[in-house]
């Protein structure tokens, strides 16, 4: 009769509802962090593939590779601490600003400076490319203008001086490039239109506004986002700026806001170190990321494979997810040629494979014919192979180990009580031998999965060494803690079966006070 190998015990686990939300975001695994010498004030992701991504730390531009995480360029060309570097739509070009005032346009292969706009006169925090016009520049200072520069000329197609305090956060509409939203410390949000150079619409203010920290505007340009201290409000632009919906879900300021690929989901990361995700339609948070340091910028990757945070102890993270198939893209069908089509054709079918250049024939059987398949063995486990050579007391030693789980010592333990080899394998043995018994029964015999048969093997064990009771202080301690946890588990049981007699009293007196 073939050996059957020692079947392992199955026990329930709480399981985890988490909802299909949650176990989205919670595919972004495996983060990667990394350290630089000041707080990362920056990161934007190209709109092109393969989606390179600038990070903005003292007084360089660092551009990374999505798939290796390793730095590709950098620019260090600043003469003071860097901010926002912003890749252009078609991935070529990188404009970033400084404490100066001084906004440089690169090159982000060669990383050659081409143009240079000096005309802000203090830290511009904004500096970023128009989303439909590549030629266009949208930059915001602490000078609190906002300017809209033509980069070819180098020269300011308009200036808005609204804004009385810094403008620390501003962007161009994705579907208006007329449309420039912006956020400043004065507390308000304004809504500017370049063909008429006019703020069109004012948002927030008042005596207990906080400074905006960042703005956002959705795709389709009517609904517009504020982060202005903890709280993140929704203004409908097409009612002429009237807040919508205020929330409050973070302990601390909130400092940047970021859509998804396809802005159905925003992300929201504050100096609570925590990143929040909202579900657009609704605005209820769907789930939370926890960073070790106070999130100071935030992006998504157009395609949803990537989420970059810089924190203000000068950390990076970028979390990763592992796209399903069903997601990329399908590859392009190359037209074979016309002479290679014509002779493939002629010997397509059943039993040919195709090589390169050449088709060969497959074997084909009798139909009669049946496949013979051989399967492999599996190896037996070392307590396995023990059992089977009726080594008892060694199988049971080999896994008293640490690293074995208690459900496999426990099955073992279960399979010898089957072959009525328990007290063999636990006879003949000194006080070395017996302490990782002890130890395991002190260990699990309050464990409900376990405590039923560790109280078994515990009778077995106390019969067969009470009368050397008293020669070892170490099996001595290990029997008096073990007592100690039997008596504290029956004191548990007592006051459960107490707590189930009351709450019966209460069910029953509740059932015959109500009506029927």
């Amino acid at each position: 009769m073939e050996f059957q190998p020692t079947v392992l015990q199955r026990h329930p686990r709480a399981s985890k509802t988490h909802s299909p939300e949650s176990r989205y975001w919670r595919r972004f695994k495996h983060p990667v962090f990394v350290k630089e010498y000041a707080p990362v004030t920056s990161v934007h992701f190209a709109p092109t593939t393969p989606h390179r991504y600038a990070v903005t730390a003292a007084a360089r531009v660092q551009i990374y590779a999505p798939r290796t995480q390793k730095i590709t360029k950098t620019i260090a060309r600043f003469k003071d601490v860097a901010r926002s570097g912003n890749i252009r739509q078609d991935g070529k070009l990188v404009v970033a600003g400084d404490d100066t005032g001084l906004v440089q346009v690169f090159d982000i292969n060669s990383r050659a400076i081409l143009r240079t706009l000096d005309e802000h006169k203090q830290p511009v925090h904004v500096a970023k490319f128009s989303p439909s016009n590549s030629t266009q520049i949208l930059t915001c200072s602490d000078d609190t203008t906002v300017k809209l520069w033509d980069m070819p000329t180098q020269s300011v197609l308009h200036t808005f001086t609204s804004h009385v305090d810094y403008v620390r956060s501003g962007l161009v509409s994705s579907s208006n490039p007329a449309l420039i939203l912006t956020g400043s410390y004065d507390a308000t949000v304004r809504l500017f239109d370049s063909r008429t150079g006019e703020c069109e619409m004012t948002m927030g203010g008042g005596e207990h506004a906080a400074p905006v920290e960042d703005v956002l505007i959705f795709p389709s340009g009517t609904t517009a986002l504020s982060a202005a201290g903890p709280i993140l409000r929704a203004w409908d632009l097409v009612a002429g700026g009237r807040c919508v919906r205020a929330m409050s879900n973070h302990q601390k300021t909130v400092t940047c806001l970021a859509f998804d690929g396809r802005a159905s989901r925003l992300l929201t990361g504050g100096l609570d170190q925590m990143v929040k995700v909202y579900d657009v339609s609704t605005y209820k948070v769907v789930h939370t990321m926890r960073y070790p340091a106070p999130v100071l910028c935030l992006a998504v990757s157009p395609d949803d494979t990537h989420i970059a945070a810089g924190m203000s102890d000068g950390t990076f993270s970028i979390r990763r997810r592992q796209p399903k198939p069903s997601e990329t893209p399908a590859p392009s069908t190359v037209r074979k040629d016309t002479y290679e089509f014509f002779l493939g054709a002629a010997n397509i079918g059943e039993g040919t494979i195709k090589g390169k250049g050449k088709t060969k024939s497959k074997p084909v059987g009798d139909t009669d014919e049946f496949r013979v398949e051989s399967r492999r063995k599996k190896r037996l486990r070392q307590y396995d192979k023990l059992l089977k050579a009726f080594k008892y007391s060694a199988a049971l030693d080999s896994v008293l180990e640490k690293s074995i789980p208690p459900t496999t010592k426990f099955s073992l333990i279960a399979e010898l009580i089957h072959r009525d080899a328990l007290k063999a394998a636990l006879g003949g043995r000194d006080d070395v031998l017996l302490e990782p018994i002890l130890h395991l029964l002190v260990r699990h015999v309050s464990d409900p999965r376990f405590g039923e048969m560790a109280c078994d093997v515990a009778g077995v064990v106390i019969d067969m060494y009470s009368s050397v009771l008293g020669q070892s202080p170490l099996i001595d301690a290990l029997f008096v803690r073990l007592r100690r946890k039997v008596e504290q588990e029956l004191k548990f049981q007592r006051e459960v079966v107490r707590l189930r007699g009351a709450l019966d009293m209460i069910l029953a007196s509740a059932s015959l006070a109500s009506p029927s």
